[in-house]
């Protein structure tokens, strides 16, 4: 029998993940380095029209990485130097760095207490005459409430990009996450709930024109060998990464699921410590849980005491961007964010993924339980 004090918890289990596409992936891999085609190609075509319709989106445009991806979609939407874009200040500074490749400033704004997504009042109260766009982040696996910015932007013409880097499959009202705004960005890095084998990304939007302009910047400004219509970069999903996101794709309403069933087991697990705030989902929300973000005060020596019984914690994200050298660097306006900054002090992301067990959620709980308890001693 297993001992608790034996069980390993990892934060996420990607090679669970690996060896169940293995038999399915292996003899694509080797037709694709048998053909030698490594850039483009059916493949690429085939994940590409898979994703749209499993999102429901009309075009899907692969990129190298999901930075690339959010910033040609801020291009394609048109943002200019010198221009604004407000992003939640809690989001991965990929978010931010993104807009400053486009030469546009990023202004931060506040999120909401209960889901930590961006609230539309702080973004009302951020607008300024240079505001281009509004990237809600569907941070956690969670969706932002798009319709509750569609109206903010509208009065200033801003146009509304997503970050759905964390939420592949979720949905607000039956509507998926990466077709509620004009454009959509996500990443398909290894440990996102759709993920790759390396990096990866893509945009998504129901826009012909804007998607075309997004396939040109990612290939060099060129459809046809040699022939440039504008300058662009070199940005585009290859043929192997393809490939492992077909075989994931196929599984992911199933590895969802999964991740809906483990959450609601912790919320069982853990609805008795009151020192924990659990989290929750929005009405109208269908979230595919990324993560499982707890909240609780002293929450680095918790961690510590988790880490010494075997169980993997993360806090994503340690440091308000604001707060960051990074930021600090680039001598913009102070940023007002009371609760993105008092939740980077108490929040905890905990085991989960499609592939955990209810025996190693029920370690996580017991040492967790023990950790408070040592705590209060």
């Amino acid at each position: 029998m297993t001992h608790p004090e034996q069980i390993r918890v990892p934060l996420v289990d990607i090679p669970a993940q690996q060896e169940e596409i293995r038999e399915e992936l292996e003899p694509q891999l080797m037709d694709i380095m048998a053909r030698a085609a490594f850039v483009g190609g059916k493949e690429v075509e085939l994940f590409e029209q898979q994703y749209a319709d499993f999102l429901g989106a009309r075009h899907c445009i692969g990129s190298a990485n999901g930075t690339d991806a959010l910033e040609m979609a801020l291009s394609a939407a048109g943002v200019k130097p010198g221009q604004e874009v407000i992003v939640p200040a809690n989001t991965f500074i990929a978010t931010v760095e993104a807009v400053l490749r486009t030469g546009a400033r990023p202004v931060l704004a506040d999120v909401d207490e209960e889901y930590l997504l961006l609230d539309p009042e702080s973004v009302r109260k951020s607008i300024t005459d240079k505001t281009a766009a509004i990237i809600p982040v569907h941070l956690f696996g969670q969706v932002a409430p798009v319709e509750r910015l569609e109206p903010i932007a509208e009065e200033c013409g801003a146009v509304i990009i997503e970050d759905a880097a964390q939420a592949q499959g979720a949905t607000r009202f039956n509507k998926a996450a990466g077709t509620l705004g004009h454009l959509a960005a996500t990443s398909f890095y290894p440990g996102k709930n759709l993920g790759a084998a390396g990096d990866a990304g893509a945009v998504t939007t129901d826009d012909d024109a804007a998607a075309r302009h997004v396939r040109l910047l990612g290939s060099h400004g060129s459809e046809h060998k040699y022939r440039h219509e504008i300058m662009g970069r070199n940005s585009r999903l290859d043929t192997v990464q393809a490939a492992v996101l077909s075989c994931k794709l196929r599984r992911l309403a199933g590895w969802n699921e999964l991740r809906r069933e483990a959450a609601m087991n912790y919320q069982q697990l853990l609805a008795d410590i009151e020192e924990l705030r659990l989290p929750t989902s929005a009405p109208g929300n269908s979230d595919v849980w990324h993560l499982f973000v707890i909240r609780l005060a002293n929450r680095d020596r918790v961690a510590d005491q988790l880490h010494g019984a075997g169980v993997s914690t993360a806090v994503h994200y340690p440091v308000p961007l604001h707060q960051t050298s990074a930021w600090k660097r680039l001598d913009l306006p102070p940023v007002h964010a009371p609760i993105a900054e008092s939740a980077a002090q108490q929040i905890l992301s905990i085991p989960l993924y499609p592939h955990i067990s209810l025996q190693q959620q029920q370690h996580v709980t017991r040492a967790l339980k023990s950790a408070l308890a040592r705590r209060s001693n």
